[in-house]
């Protein structure tokens, strides 16, 4: 019985004459623990794909980024990520809350290369393993359940130009978000932030945020 694949995905691969290839891959590039090649992958990535669920079965992707080696595996059947200060909505936390189930995609668009990772989530506040993630409000825990590469032919080949100045660092304070500081969500923001643009800027109209993000400015 395949791990991968139900009804809907039989009668595409039988419509485009697939299902042997389908079942040669799964059966070839299909594992259930993190070898130590995908360990080292990982390690070596600043960035994800991260797919979730809520309860009513309504899915979403994120971008997760941070410094290389911010996704760590302590071991072969588990993978761990902070979570930093977003945007307040938690939708993806929110998801893996609820669902527990959870999807990542690691990608090099250098090499290229990429594997998926399929597992389930718990939520970690401890503060003494937050210690080890400068910057992360909470750390997202998922044991692996299944694990496969694939190939690299529609992977677009890009290099990293600069890293994000919002990635927390142990020796530099986080600037605040650009979007934090738009005039009129100032009495909306959480305690910790209010404030702060007055001191750091001061504040910008809605516009000139978005003007920033099409222009590609590196501070909004």
């Amino acid at each position: 019985m395949s791990r991968l694949f139900g009804p809907a995905q039989r009668r595409l691969q039988d419509q485009f004459d697939t299902r042997r290839i389908a079942d040669k891959v799964e059966a070839i590039a299909l594992h259930d623990s993190l070898s130590e090649g995908d360990r080292a992958f990982i390690a070596g990535r600043d960035m994800f794909f991260l797919s979730s669920v809520d309860a009513q079965g309504m899915p979403t992707v994120s971008y997760k980024g941070g410094a290389p080696g911010f996704v760590r595996t302590p071991d072969e059947k588990t993978l761990v990520f902070p979570s930093y200060d977003g945007n307040g909505m938690f939708l993806s936390l929110g998801n893996l809350a609820a669902t527990a189930k959870v999807g990542l995609l690691f990608i090099d668009f250098e090499t290229p290369n990429r594997i998926r990772v399929q597992g389930e989530a718990r939520l970690d506040t401890d503060p003494a393993a937050l210690a080890d993630w400068p910057g992360a409000q909470l750390l997202v825990r998922v044991t692996v359940q299944a694990v496969w590469p694939n190939c690299p032919r529609y992977i677009h080949r890009y290099r990293k130009e600069t890293p994000s100045r919002y990635v927390p660092r142990p020796e530099d304070p986080v600037p605040l978000a650009g979007w934090k500081r738009i005039d009129l969500l100032q009495d909306d923001l959480p305690a910790a932030d209010q404030g702060r643009a007055a001191r750091e800027g001061g504040t910008i109209s809605i516009e000139t945020w978005f003007g920033q993000v099409a222009c590609g400015d590196p501070e909004a």
